[in-house]
């Protein structure tokens, strides 16, 4: 016996199918979203941005940075500014930064840097922990590392997220997310200058 159609009813959208449709597309789009936002950026991003940051060159002989630092909320903490004096004997180099705070107070940190070609670095410091790990590519470098910070009469341990950006062969950008645990602390942010 052949098989007879009959013909469907359009679906007619109720109140209920038209929000639960709705829900579904905005939870798509949300997790869609999320997983952008996971997308950190890599040094390779800016492998064709010019002009090519060359840390030995532009850590070289004396610089200012001014700077601040703000917290989670956005609200700027300090201001300071940094003497520099970089110099380098074939891959291995030394930076000296010496900090002036808003507040009056100051600090001295000094850079053990080394290049280790293919746009790596590796940086020690007296209060880093272990060594900063940098990744150059084009007009920027990405180091991360983590630092001992005093708070309250202690000492902890903080991650930095810090990227480095060359404008030009004067000016340098630098940003760095400060975390714990993965949540942020706050952020600094610097612009260097080669007199």
């Amino acid at each position: 016996m052949p098989r007879t159609c009959t013909p469907t009813q359009p679906r007619t959208m109720t109140p209920d199918n038209l929000r639960r449709r709705r829900f579904g597309l905005a939870t798509l789009a949300l997790s869609a979203s999320l997983l952008l936002g996971c997308a950190t950026p890599s040094p390779a991003d800016y492998a064709a941005e010019k002009p090519t940051l060359q840390l030995r060159d532009y850590l070289n002989g004396p610089l200012r940075a001014h700077g601040l630092f703000t917290d989670r909320s956005g609200r700027v903490v300090k201001r300071f500014t940094v003497e520099m004096v970089g110099r380098w004997q074939g891959a291995s180099g030394v930076l000296e930064e010496d900090f002036k705070y808003s507040d009056g107070t100051t600090q001295r940190r000094v850079w053990r840097l080394q290049d280790l070609g293919g746009g790596r670095y590796s940086g020690e410091a007296d209060d880093v922990v272990g060594v900063a790990e940098g990744q150059a590519a084009g007009n920027a470098l990405n180091w991360r590392y983590t630092m001992r910070l005093p708070v309250d009469g202690r000492d902890i341990e903080v991650q930095f997220d810090d990227w480095m950006y060359l404008v030009d062969e004067r000016v340098m950008i630098n940003k760095a997310v400060m975390s714990k645990f993965g949540v942020t602390l706050g952020e600094v942010t610097l612009s260097f200058a080669k007199p």
